[in-house]
């Protein structure tokens, strides 16, 4: 009888060390999803805050030219 009860143990125990694998390989996989998420998103930032700088250089260059003609026609009308 003491036999039936250790393997019976043996038997939970193999069940529960299968079922934490099992768990942990879920885990881990959704550890890569995430990371490969991450990894997307960061990149998606980057571009994103690539194209505001552009934006800005754009809008600060517009600006000048039209400060410069804005003088040009302001000298011209005093003339």
């Amino acid at each position: 009888m003491d036999n039936d009860l250790i393997l019976k143990q043996f038997d939970e125990i193999e069940q529960k060390v299968e079922k934490t694998i099992g768990i942990c390989r879920s885990l881990e996989n959704t550890n890569l999803e995430l990371r490969e998420k991450i990894e997307s998103l960061e990149k998606h930032l980057n571009e994103k805050g690539q194209a505001e700088e552009k934006y800005f250089k754009e809008k600060d260059l517009i600006r000048t030219k039209i400060d410069g003609l804005l003088i040009k026609l302001n000298d011209f009308s005093e003339d």
